[in-house]
């Protein structure tokens, strides 16, 4: 579940060794899903509030199970789709014979064999934080995301956890005027395009495949290949998204496969090409080792718009 935080921290989410929460808005109202890994049953009976059920797909480990709890109106919404959020619908089909092109791809195909890219089926769950992290810092972007939700989601997630948090109603975000998010950090251009993001909030959660929402995606302003690349990937488990446009991932694939210390998103698109189909599953891989490329220079500045 950790593949469906784009900002470090994220209120929306909870992932602990054996536990996960996630809290979003579904199509049957606000909903909270708590996936749970555990040697023995389920306890029987639920209130009505919750539901339980094991997920689908295959067992986590031998003697172990991921049980499925739901919490909220949109509690049957996320059960329904509890294995696709855990990454059992992520299809690794012919991924191992192209990992073989690369041994240090190879090596960690095995080592994280059990890595899986889970599939939320909610847009603008994700495109808040998406668009919020364009051209900033991660700290700047986590700082922003936090305020605008303690504003806009004033309505506690539902469930036990006590520190989770329901992403933002689209409609509160589409009716909003820039000054209101201002004081977040937020500067006008990033602010706007929530507002245009917000105000196709409808429109979007209808697209059915990753390639429909890309499309529709790429004809709102605002809106580029990195942020359609990591809401498709977080939204429909697209194990192709490449965040084209990213601070450090060019770095890192270069890096990662030739030993170059620097790389251009072309020449990352080239290095990535053999792997069509699981392009992004690369990225993740080597994320998941921890590969970095090296740092030169200074970081980049931390700044604030809300006192400008």
């Amino acid at each position: 579940m950790r593949g469906l935080c784009l900002i470090n921290g994220d209120p929306t989410l909870s992932v602990g060794a054996r536990e996960g929460w996630f809290a979003t808005r579904t199509p049957d109202g606000p909903g909270t899903l708590q996936l749970t890994l555990t040697g023995t049953s389920p306890a029987a009976g639920s209130s009505p509030a919750a539901g339980s059920s094991p997920a689908a797909g295959s067992s986590p480990a031998a003697g172990s199970s991921l049980v499925a709890t739901a919490y909220g109106p949109g509690a049957d919404w996320l059960l329904d789709r509890a294995d696709a959020v855990a990454g059992f619908r992520d299809d690794l089909t012919g991924f191992l014979d192209l990992a073989r092109q690369h041994p240090l791809l190879y090596r960690l195909a095995r080592e994280h064999s059990g890595l899986r890219i889970g599939a939320t089926g909610r847009v603008f769950h994700h495109l808040v934080p998406a668009v919020l992290g364009q051209k900033v810092t991660g700290k700047e972007a986590r700082d922003g995301y936090v305020r605008l939700l303690r504003h806009f989601s004033t309505d506690p997630a539902p469930g036990p956890h006590p520190r989770l948090r329901l992403p933002p109603p689209p409609e509160a975000i589409a009716a909003a005027p820039y000054w209101v998010f201002h004081p977040f950090g937020i500067e006008q251009k990033r602010a706007d395009t929530l507002r245009r993001v917000a105000a196709e909030a409808s429109r979007l959660e209808r697209c059915t495949t990753a390639a429909d929402a890309v499309a529709r995606l790429l004809t709102i302003r605002g809106i580029g290949p990195w942020t359609a690349a990591e809401v498709t990937r977080a939204a429909y488990g697209d194990p192709d998204a490449v965040s084209v446009g990213d601070y450090h991932i060019k770095n890192i694939v270069a890096y990662a496969l030739t030993g170059a210390a620097r790389g251009t998103d072309e020449h990352m698109l080239e290095l990535l090409a053999p792997y069509a189909g699981h392009r992004g599953r690369v990225c993740g891989l080597l994320a998941a080792a921890g590969i970095t490329a090296p740092k030169f220079g200074p970081r980049m500045p931390l700044r604030s718009f809300a006192r400008f």
